[in-house]
């Protein structure tokens, strides 16, 4: 029996579209085992999930069919599930990566995290949520010639702390991504690219002070907002309350303010809002994570 443990992640971080991501302590908990029977076997899984379509059998299979690794059957158990579905923070990054990793432990084989991001982009499409929920910690990751992920994470300085505000309602990646135009501008390309830059900069030296105007972005965020309620309410009184800078986690629609890790009012002061307001919303203030997945537990 294997028990994988893998963390949320904030995509898209800013203006890092499809590159920056970064780890935090939420976690979904996995557990997979062999049988002698054939067939799959769930635990905790949607009955409409329990198949061969399942996200988290097709990573395992993918790692099974290229060692040509036989089974008769297989378990897969969801203990734990504190990532919430389709808001934004990594849930369907982290089935593929227990998928994975799961799948080398079942084959007694030693985790290669470099060989599993690749075939963790295989299947996801893009490296930005997979490659911190593998490695951890605040990740800047490219495609070169569009088929090999390349990735540098970046020593995050002391100081900050994220608070995840997130609504109540599901919004799926399909339709957030559908939203988007086909082409953007040049000048919005260099908004974005100078503000990325400074971004990791601020994170890598601690001038928190920066991060209002590194953090806004003209590539995605303007367009998604458009599909969740409240947005521009919850974003400006985010950052009315002294956040140093909020926006859209991942596809959305869960907004990521970045505060001053000594703040102690400002999740109290945004639930008073938010009752005020009628807002059915959650809010969780939360650390990076900074080991990425990892086996909790196999025998």
């Amino acid at each position: 029996m294997i028990r994988v443990r893998v963390p949320a992640t904030s995509a898209n971080l800013g203006p890092g579209f499809d590159s920056l991501g970064i780890s935090l302590n939420i976690y979904n908990e996995y557990e997979f085992s062999l049988k002698d029977e054939n067939g799959l076997f769930f635990e905790g899984v949607e009955e409409e999930f329990q198949n061969e379509n399942n996200i988290i059998f097709m990573a395992i299979k993918k790692i099974f069919d290229k060692y040509d690794f036989k089974f008769e059957g297989i378990r897969i158990k969801i203990i734990k599930q504190d990532i919430p579905i389709s808001r934004g923070l990594g849930s369907s990054s982290s089935c593929i990566v227990a998928g994975l990793i799961g799948g080398f432990a079942l084959m007694g084989k030693e985790i290669n995290k470099n060989e599993i991001l690749s075939l963790a982009v295989d299947i996801e499409g893009h490296p930005d949520n997979v490659c911190p929920a593998i490695f951890g910690g605040l990740v800047s990751t490219i495609m070169v010639d569009g088929k090999k992920p390349l990735y540098n994470c970046v020593e995050v300085k002391e100081g900050v702390k994220f608070i995840a505000l997130i609504p109540r309602f599901k919004l799926s990646t399909e339709k957030a991504r559908a939203i988007l135009p086909k082409e953007v501008s040049f000048r919005d390309c260099v908004y974005n690219i100078g503000r990325a830059a400074l971004l990791i900069s601020c994170f890598s030296n601690g001038n928190y002070a920066l991060l209002k105007e590194a953090s806004k972005d003209r590539i995605h965020e303007r367009f998604r907002s458009k599909l969740i309620d409240n947005f521009d309410e919850v974003y400006n009184k985010a950052l009315e309350l002294g956040a140093f800078s909020c926006f859209l986690s991942g596809a959305g629609p869960t907004l990521m303010a970045i505060v001053d890790s000594k703040d102690i009012d400002f999740v109290n002061n945004f639930m008073r809002f938010m009752k005020e307001q009628e807002l059915n919303w959650d809010i969780k203030e939360l650390k990076i994570d900074k080991h990425g997945a990892k086996i909790l537990k196999g025998e």
